[in-house]
């Protein structure tokens, strides 16, 4: 189907958790400011959907920060984990729902596709945007995120990490650049440039603005006015 993507056909729930317990700082650091920049955006008020969700785990992080929030995943068995690593968080739900095929409109102050969803999920960004935007409520933010190009060598040293673990393939190096890591066993990963981001704001016919945030993520949030 249209949002099959890697993740969901190669790694279970647990080796999932694996990729984001690395042992590389920058990398940590990387993944504490993209939680942290939505953070500083959210009252306590908001009603939060996350798509892409995985396991949980920017769920877990913002849910004190937010008065509800729901997690969408394509996999059964990440949602499935993330049920029991949720179950202290009474204002959380996962469910099972592809990213391209969104069941919600006019409901969320904040929709989240983060940690590079973008690409993650396949298929036309544009069309997971344009869901997104449809599940916020008027006046409610949508955000999405990239790596930003600065990052390069730390994200190139966390896939090689994911590599070593036996949670990809081995990195191929003769194909690996311009953004775009490749590894042996056909897993491919792309990022989104800043322009790339502004075309999606742009065509969205909302406002939207473009940030980096701490040399490592760039940033696309859309206003639905």
């Amino acid at each position: 189907m249209a949002g099959t993507d890697y993740y969901a056909l190669n790694l279970n729930s647990q080796s999932l958790f694996r990729v984001y317990d690395t042992a590389i700082p920058r990398v940590r650091r990387y993944l504490q400011a993209e939680m942290d920049f939505v953070k500083r955006r959210l009252n306590g008020s908001e009603r939060v959907l996350e798509v892409g969700a995985g396991y949980g785990r920017i769920l877990r992080e913002l849910a004190p920060s937010a008065h509800s929030l729901v997690g969408v995943d394509i996999s059964e068995d990440s949602v499935r984990f993330g049920r029991e690593f949720l179950k202290n968080c009474a204002n959380v739900r996962l469910e099972v729902m592809d990213g391209h095929h969104l069941d919600f409109r006019d409901e969320f102050d904040a929709v989240l596709c983060l940690q590079n969803g973008l690409s993650a999920m396949k298929g036309e960004a544009s069309r997971i945007v344009s869901g997104c935007l449809k599940a916020a409520r008027p006046g409610g933010r949508a955000f999405f995120s990239t790596y930003s190009g600065k990052f390069w060598e730390h994200r190139l040293a966390w896939f090689e990490e994911q590599a070593e673990k036996g949670l990809l393939g081995e990195i191929d190096r003769e194909r690996t650049r311009d953004g775009v890591i490749v590894c042996k066993d056909g897993f491919r990963a792309r990022t989104f440039t800043e322009e790339d981001l502004i075309a999606l704001g742009q065509s969205s016919g909302y406002g939207y603005q473009v940030q980096e945030v701490d040399e490592s993520s760039l940033f696309l949030v859309i206003t639905k006015s």
